[in-house]
C-alpha cells in the first residue's frame, strides 16, 4: 500500500472511530452528572423554595423519568444537533451560549499559545544548541519551574503585582464596560477590530487580554521547552547532522534547516492537542482572571447543575478535541516522510 492510501485510510478509520469516541463522552457526562450530589431544581429555584414549585419545575424539564429515557431522549436531540436549552442563561439553546462564550476563549487560547511558542522554543533553542553552559542550566530550571507552578496561583500573583499595586493591566473583563466593544464581526475583538480599521479598539483589546493570556502562556511554555531541548539535543547528535558538519554547513544553518524541523515534530503533536484543550476551556484561567469565556461559563454551569449546558459544552469540546487529534497525525506525516500508518 503506497504512504498516501496508507494515510488516507489511517484519517478515515479515525473518523469513523470518533463517534464512539463522542459517545463515550457524552455518556459518562450524562451518567456523572447524575451521580453527583445536588439538585437543579434547587439551584434554579433556591433551597428555600416551595417543594410542590420544585416539584413542578423537574417535571417540565424531565428530570423525574426514568434515568434511561431521559438517556435515550438526550441521545436523540444529539441526533438531530439539539443540544437542548440553558436552564441558567434566561432559556437560551445552548448552542447560543457556546456562540456568546466560545470567542473569547479562542482569542485567549491563540495569544496564549504564540506566547507559550516563542517562550517555550526560544529557550527550548537556546539550551539545547549550547549544552552544559548556564543557558542549558537556565533551560531545564525554567521547565521544571514552569511545569510545576499553579495556574491559579501565578495567575492571582500576577494581578497583585501587574494589576493592583502598579495598575498597568485591567481586572475582572475583556473590555471596559464603559465603553463598546468593536463590531461584531467574528466575536475575536482583536480581529474585529482589524476588519474594522479601528485600531484603538485593537489596543484596548491586547491590554485587556496580556494579562491572562502572558499567565496562561508562561506555564504551557515550559512543556514546549523540554520538548524542544530534548529532541533538539539527541537530533543534533544524528549522524546526519554530524555528516552535514563535515561538509562546512553552518552551524546556524545545521540548526534551523536540519535538526530544528526534525524536533519540531513532537512539538507539534502538544501543540495541537494542548491547543484544541485550550479551546476546550482553560477554566482555571478564565475563573482565576474572570474572563468571559466558554469554560469560565462551564464553571458556572456545573455549580448550578445545567444539565444541557454541560452536557452541550461538552460535547462540543469533544469534536474539537477528535478533529485536532486527526489534523495531528495528517499534519506531521507531512512533515515527516518516515511516519507511517
Amino acid at each position: 500500500m503506497s504512504r498516501s492510501k496508507a494515510l488516507q485510510y489511517y484519517i478515515g478509520t479515525r473518523l469513523l472511530l470518533a463517534p464512539l469516541m463522542l459517545w463515550t463522552i457524552v455518556t459518562l457526562v450524562f451518567l456523572l452528572l447524575r451521580a453527583t450530589p445536588g439538585d437543579p431544581a434547587d439551584a434554579i429555584l433556591g433551597a428555600r423554595a416551595p417543594e410542590a414549585a420544585k416539584e413542578a419545575l423537574r417535571s417540565q424539564l424531565g428530570l423525574d423519568d426514568p434515568l434511561w429515557l431521559q438517556y435515550v431522549r438526550y441521545l436523540g436531540d444529539l441526533l438531530n444537533l439539539d443540544l437542548g436549552t440553558s436552564l441558567t442563561s434566561r432559556g437560551l439553546p445552548v448552542w447560543d451560549v457556546i456562540r456568546d462564550y466560545f470567542p473569547a476563549t479562542v482569542e485567549l487560547s491563540v495569544f496564549a499559545m504564540a506566547v507559550a511558542l516563542a517562550i517555550g522554543v526560544g529557550v527550548g533553542i537556546l539550551a539545547a544548541a549550547r549544552p552544559n553552559t548556564i543557558w542549558d542550566a537556565f533551560g531545564r530550571l525554567f521547565g521544571a519551574v514552569t511545569y510545576a507552578l499553579p495556574l491559579f496561583w501565578i495567575g492571582m500573583l500576577l494581578q497583585l503585582v501587574f494589576a493592583v499595586q502598579l495598575g498597568w493591566f485591567p481586572l475582572g473583563t475583556r473590555y471596559p464596560i464603559a465603553e463598546s466593544p468593536p463590531p461584531n464581526i467574528t466575536g475575536l475583538y482583536t480581529l474585529d477590530s482589524l476588519l474594522s480599521g479601528q485600531f484603538d479598539h485593537l489596543i484596548t483589546a491586547l491590554h485587556y487580554l496580556a494579562l491572562p493570556s502572558f499567565a496562561l502562556g508562561l506555564l504551557l511554555s515550559g512543556i514546549f521547552e523540554r520538548i524542544i531541548r530534548v529532541n533538539l539535543r539527541q537530533t543534533l547528535r544524528a549522524d546526519y547532522v554530524e555528516a552535514a558538519r563535515a561538509r562546512g554547513i553552518p552551524e546556524r544553518r545545521i540548526l534551523v534547516a536540519h535538526a530544528l524541523k526534525n524536533a519540531l515534530i513532537p512539538a507539534i503533536t502538544v501543540l495541537g492537542l494542548t491547543f484544541a484543550a485550550l479551546l476546550g476551556g482553560a477554566v482555571l484561567t478564565e475563573v482565576t482572571f474572570s474572563w468571559p469565556g466558554l469554560g469560565n461559563r462551564l464553571y458556572e454551569a456545573i455549580a448550578l447543575r445545567d444539565y444541557p449546558t454541560v452536557q452541550g459544552v461538552m460535547v462540543f469540546f469533544g469534536v474539537i478535541v477528535a478533529l485536532a487529534s486527526i489534523a495531528i497525525d495528517a499534519i506531521n506525516a507531512w512533515i515527516d516522510p518516515r511516519i507511517r500508518y
